[in-house]
């Protein structure tokens, strides 16, 4: 794994509506920043903000600040105000869909059926990459796994660096 730089600007943002009313503690926002802080990341949050309207928001303002990456976690099943994916779609410019693959294919593979019921998506809006993981501390746990051997090559690309040369 290529260590990431420092210089690399990382936001977490937590969506859950209970968290956001103070009445339910954000378990899996922590998580992300204390793995992203390992990676070498700077990192920012979370910010924690309710279901729907707000993500997109929040995606929008994180894209105006010039993050590299954003990484969601929550608001990605299938229940009525789980809209974290549609908020992440009506942001992102094009969609890398081999990352959201590879976090359910994780999941299953490390015995929880469920992982394929997330909808999360990953994606581009402008130079950020954004990334909707579960919104458990195991979810976020297994995205790290997943992110930490890929996440320098993709933030490499993003801005139209060169691969290296071998």
């Amino acid at each position: 794994m290529t260590e990431l730089s420092a210089a690399r600007r990382a936001l977490v943002v937590t969506v859950s509506t209970r968290a956001a009313a103070g009445v339910w503690d954000d378990g899996s926002g922590p998580v992300l920043v204390d793995g992203l802080l390992r990676l070498g990341l700077s990192v920012t949050g979370p910010w924690v903000v309710a279901d729907g309207d707000p993500v997109a928001q929040a995606l929008r303002e994180a894209v105006a600040q010039e993050f590299d990456l954003v990484i969601t976690t929550g608001g990605t099943g299938l229940t009525p105000s789980d809209r974290t994916p549609e908020m992440t779609r009506a942001v992102v410019d094009r969609v890398v869909p081999g990352i959201a693959e590879a976090l359910r294919a994780h999941g299953v593979a490390q015995g929880i059926p469920t992982a394929i019921l997330s909808r999360g998506i990953a994606g581009l809006a402008g130079q950020t990459l954004v990334i909707n993981v579960p919104g458990s501390p195991g979810g976020a746990r297994d995205a790290l796994a997943v992110l930490a051997p890929i996440l320098a090559h993709a933030l490499e690309q993003i801005p139209g660096s060169d691969h290296p040369r071998t």
